[in-house]
Parts: structure tokens; sequence; C-alpha cells
């Protein structure tokens, strides 16, 4: 029965279901129209709403926060003294609702998360329109004036947000972006491109790729890619691999057992039996423990949660394009968890270990305890003026323009696993320090002023890939979805283009309403 149960509330996890029908024809106005009730959407709207702008939020799901609600509860940092303004307000509120105030300890449960920004949202009277899919943007020259959804719904404003994890909003207005990697020659960098690296999460003992060992000519293994090798630093069209944050417990009456998901085929895991089977078990070395008997479970080695390869399409797909890759990432990411507790062939001491663990009751109830969100990790980023790259994060070069700190390693998972001298080998990973929290600029939030005149991008911000991937954390995201809310109420007080808006009076507001700008050593 049970089965029959999570099978049901596995059919409700979707990224899209096409609208039958166009049922609505109204347009609705604001001063503000914010595209992505992610985290930085939500915390956009509540500054904007300070501000006493008319705003509402735009989600193409059914929940408020984005990753942060969605599994991401052991939060990638860096430096918490570089977290300030509403993003700081976020954790203040997760240490309280956990009775310790003054502890260190920032992670959460997910439907803890949910539950603030749900409650910011309802005490700040904002409108939600949920299940909303963007189909067109209109623009008059460089303004967009009205964006219209699937459903019919229209939405016009003086200023608009992206705050999606894809930039779709960006995209539909026409302005230039990149997806991949670039090359280190593009912006005079050294990590980005192609990179080899022995470091955590690649192969620490060899493993044939081929379905039939020693035996090339009878192919690869799924999930390994036939392609050339190239060269270090040689920019691409790949992306980072995606996955879904898993939260697990090992709390006996919270456990829901792990079951094979639809359409699960063992075969699937093969590359990761044979690198047990060469001695390697460290696939859920990364389950991190936050309050109540959970944990957050991340990608970690070799063979882990990482559908390396498998979402090369989503940053630029259609919706249905997208969802085909949700649910491979689905079947996938509960398929290695089942495989681990269940297939007679993994040894009986990790079959053992993998089932202590199981989805828990009590979150994400309407899913049968499975993540709602994939962890989009890199989608398309936009160009614009100025572009954030390496050099920003190692402190080389220092913008002018501050709305905010980053702090976090340059992070890039992988971004292939292909065929070398017969071996199997993961590529694209990169963890790599920055020497201390560096400024993010202004500008890298707006588009070329040529292209859109009153819409800013503080989640697919102006970066390289290498920087992106410091950037990309959910308190930065914050910040930065604050930042450019008060850049819009700025922008419409003034009766400026964001472009033109006087940075002094947003650097003075933003001290104000206690952002952190700059690092003091």
């Amino acid at each position: 029965m049970l089965g029959v149960i999570l099978l049901m509330n596995f059919q409700k996890l979707k990224y899209y279901t096409p609208p039958k029908t166009r049922r609505l024809t109204e347009v609705i106005k604001s001063d503000l129209c914010i595209y992505g009730g992610t985290s930085a959407g939500v915390v956009a709207a509540i500054q904007a709403k300070k501000m006493g702008l008319n705003v509402v939020i735009i989600e193409q799901s059914t929940h408020m926060g984005g990753m942060s609600s969605s599994g991401l509860g052991a939060t990638d940092i860096g430096n918490k003294a570089a977290i300030g303004g509403i993003s700081r307000c976020f954790y203040d509120e997760i240490l309280r609702y956990y009775g310790n105030p003054n502890k260190k300890d920032w992670t959460f449960e997910p439907h803890v998360a949910e539950g603030i920004f749900n409650k910011w949202v309802e005490e700040n009277e904002i409108p939600v329109y949920f299940n909303e899919f963007l189909d067109k943007v209109h623009k008059n020259n460089t303004q967009i004036v009205q964006i219209s959804m699937e459903s019919g719904l229209s939405f016009s404003a003086a200023m608009f947000i992206d705050a999606t994890y894809e930039g779709d909003l960006m995209a539909g207005a026409g302005i230039s972006y990149h997806v991949g990697r670039e090359s280190n020659s593009t912006y005079k960098e050294t990590l980005n491109g192609i990179h080899f690296c022995q470091l955590y999460h690649n192969f620490k003992a060899w493993v044939d790729p081929h379905v039939i060992e020693r035996k090339p000519d009878s192919g690869l293994l799924k999930g390994v890619a036939c392609e050339e090798t190239g060269f270090q630093g040689q920019g691409d069209s790949k992306i980072q691999a995606y996955n879904f944050r898993i939260c697990l417990t090992d709390v006996q009456e919270n456990k829901i057992p792990f079951s094979a998901p639809p359409n699960y085929d063992p075969e699937r895991y093969t590359l990761l039996l044979r690198y047990i089977n060469a001695g390697i078990w460290d696939s859920l070395n990364l389950n991190i423990r936050i309050p109540n008997g959970k944990t957050d479970l991340n990608n970690y080695g070799a063979v882990s949660t990482d559908n390396i390869g498998c979402n090369y399409n989503w940053p630029e797909g259609s919706y249905e394009i997208r969802e085909k890759i949700f649910q491979d990432h689905f079947i996938y990411n509960l398929g290695i968890l089942y495989f681990l507790g269940n297939d007679k062939r993994v040894p009986e001491n990790i079959r053992s270990e993998v089932s202590k663990w199981g989805l828990p009751k009590d979150e994400f109830m309407e899913t049968g305890g499975f993540p709602h969100s994939l962890y989009v990790r890199e989608g398309r980023r936009m160009i614009s003026d100025i572009v954030i790259t390496e050099n920003e994060c190692r402190g080389y070069h220092i913008f002018d323009d501050s709305i905010g700190l980053a702090a976090y390693q340059m992070d890039s998972h992988n971004c292939r696993r292909i065929v070398i001298d017969g071996r199997c080998i993961n590529e694209g990973d990169v963890q790599i320090e920055p020497t201390a929290p560096y400024p993010i600029s202004y500008r890298a939030t707006t588009p070329n002023a040529d292209q859109c005149s009153n819409l800013l991008v503080p989640v697919c911000l102006s970066a390289s890939h290498i920087a992106f991937g410091s950037i990309r954390m959910e308190p930065v995201f914050m910040i930065l979805g604050q930042s450019a809310a008060t850049a819009a109420a700025i922008a419409l007080e003034d009766g400026v283009i964001v472009q033109d808006i006087n940075y002094q009076k947003l650097c003075e507001r933003l001290l104000a309403d206690k952002q952190v700008l700059r690092w003091k050593v």
C-alpha cells in the first residue's frame, strides 16, 4: 500500500504540465514585477514593499524560496560576516526558530525555510501567482511593458526583475547571455573552460566504462560520453551537473524507505557498482546533518547524485524538454538510493548502511518526501557592460559599485564524464577559495542599456562560468535580490533607467538597510 501511495505522490513531482487552455485574459499591473519566487525573488519583493512599491511575484511552481526551501538546508556560505540585510535576517529567523539565536549553525529543515518565506510574503501582503510559465515578453524600444504567461494572464509594470535560476525573462527580453564555459583566454582566467582535476570528485581507482569490460566495441555505459578530450582551459557549451538536494532522515518513525522510481533500471548504476567493487565507497559522504535527525544529501566522489552530462539542454530548453530532464534526474537520484539499499550485487555492509536512511514523512509531503525543485546550479548568464571573473574573485581587481559581497570558493561540479586511455574520468570539478570576500558590481545585474533599460538580473547576472560558481549561493542571491529591488525603487523615484541610477544614493540606502558592501581586513 505504501508503494502505491508513494507512486501516486511521485506522479505529482513535475517541473511542468502544459496548460490545457488559455484560461485567463486579465492584465495585472504593478510598479515592480518579479519573475521567479526563488529566495532572491522573495527578498526582492520584501525590499520593494518596504520602499513603497506595488509588487507582484510570478512563480512557476507552487512553492516559495527556490532551493532554500527544496532541500538545500546546509547552505554554502564562505564567510558569515559577509552576509547582511534581509539575507542575514533570514538566517536570524532560522536561529530563532530553533531556539538559540546565538548558535553558529545556520542549517535548517526545508519546511522551516519555506515557512519563513511564506510568512514574509503574507505579512507584506504580496500577491503571488503560482503555476505560471512565461510565454512572451512585450517591449517598446528598450522598455519591457508587459509579459504574458502561457495561461493567458499578463503582467505590466514599470520595472521587472528576473529572479529565476535559468534567466528566462532576461532571454525573452532579447538580452545577451552565455551558456557553458568560456575559454581561459576569453577573460584572462586560469580556471575556466575544460578543467582536469584529481580532487574530491574524481575516480580514485581504475574503472572500465565499457558495457562489457575490456571490450571497447561493446559501447559505453550510460552516463559516460564518447567525445574528444579537449585541452585544459578550452571553452565549450557544457554546464556543471545538476542533482536534487535530497533531505534524508534516520529517525525510524519519520522514515519512508527508498522505493524504486518509475522506469527504474538497475543497470544504470553499473559504473557505481564497478567503482564500489574496485574498493571505493564514498557516494554518500556529503550527507550533512541538519536539525531533527535529518540531512542534506549532496554529491560526493566520482559517482554520486550528480547526473553528469544529462542537463546540457536545460538552460535554453523548452518547458517540455526541461520536464524530461527533470524526470530523468528524479529517476536517477531516487534510483541510486534504491539501488544502493536493495540491489543484491551491492555489498551487504553498504546496503545496511544506506537502508538506515529514508525520505522524511514530514517534508515534501505532497511528493512522497522527495524535494520539488531540481538544483539548477548554472543556467544562462547575462553578458553586460562588465563581467565578473576569476580576477575579481581572487581580489586582483575590485569594482567600485558594490551591491553586496560573495565569499564562497570558486566551485564547479563536474561537467563531463569521458574516457581517457580506457578508463573513466570526470572533468570540470573546481574548488578554489577566494582570497577574501569580494564585491559584486551593480553593473553586473543590469543589461546593456541598448538592450533593456527596466530589467534587473540578480541571479543570472553577468559573470564568467568560474566566477558564477562562487557567486551562485543562496545567501548571495538574497543579497542581490534586495539590492536589485532597491535599485528599481530608486530608478522609479528619480525617473531614470536602471543603468543611470545614482550609485551613491543606492549605496547609502543599502548601508542603511544593513547590507555589507566592503570587506575590511
